[in-house]
């Protein structure tokens, strides 16, 4: 099975309100966390092995997938012992990759789950429509070392300049409104562990993908449904909107 990273250990500074008590990833969108959200997503394409790399308020993470059947589902109470019908069938590894670690040394520092030549990799607070399956049938096609999800939405986050299918240069700071931008949904070989370190300062945009991009060995999968990061209260409140609504772009695992 293809294993799932999904890099949870960031402090979520513009989200500020929020995670001051609890950690971005696990802030809600209706009924569920954004993480949920995420693995509910991979998990609807067959994907359910995940690893968790987790960083701050790791024990709050611990402390919700322990009690997720217990939070996510009726009890009945009838005499019996407390019942309650289990609703996911996901492998979990919830790993502490430390408080203040960058990605790159959060990704390096969870390889010892990693199992078989591939892996799927994502951030913790985006969330996407996008056809899993696809992506991952896209990165074997190509024999590269790394795939990016590439999309069009407003300019701040890094971006990617291509030439059809192949990335020229990954950066995370935009420079023009022509470039595709950084969506996560990564798909990578483990050969990318070459590039990285365990040391804290260890980044993974920029200085292992630069690199990677600049050998030409990471592709760009163009998505062009829906996207969209929780950054600040302002984009909580927007997907918080949508499932309110009922348009729930991604809830394909529905």
């Amino acid at each position: 099975m293809i294993p799932v990273v999904i890099l949870c250990g960031g402090t979520g500074t513009r989200l500020k309100e929020m995670t001051e008590f609890i950690p971005k990833p696990l802030v809600p969108v209706g009924p569920y966390p954004m993480v949920v959200h995420i693995m509910k997503l991979y998990s609807f394409y067959g994907y359910k092995n995940f690893i968790l790399a987790l960083g701050h308020k790791q024990e709050s993470f611990k402390e919700y997938f322990w009690n997720y059947n217990l939070i996510n589902n009726d009890i009945v109470l009838d005499g019996t012992p407390v019942r309650f019908k289990a609703v996911e069938d996901w492998n979990i590894v919830l790993s502490d990759t430390g408080e203040a670690t960058m990605k790159g040394g959060r990704l390096k520092r969870i390889e010892k789950y990693i199992e078989g030549d591939t892996f799927m990799c994502t951030y913790g607070d985006g969330i996407a429509d996008i056809d899993l399956r696809d992506l991952l049938e896209f990165h074997r096609s190509h024999g590269n070392l790394a795939t990016v999800t590439g999309v069009h939405p407003i300019p701040r986050f890094g971006e990617i300049l291509y030439d059809g299918n192949k990335v020229i240069s990954f950066s995370e700071k935009p420079h023009n409104g022509n470039c595709l931008v950084n969506a996560g949904f990564f798909v990578f070989n483990r050969e990318i562990f070459k590039y990285l370190t365990e040391d804290e300062w260890c980044d993974l945009e920029i200085g292992p993908l630069e690199l990677i991009a600049a050998k030409g060995e990471m592709m760009v999968y163009h998505h062009k449904g829906f996207w969209k990061s929780m950054d600040t209260l302002k984009d909580m409140g927007e997907l918080q909107q949508l499932w309110d609504s009922g348009n729930v772009p991604w809830r394909n695992y529905v």
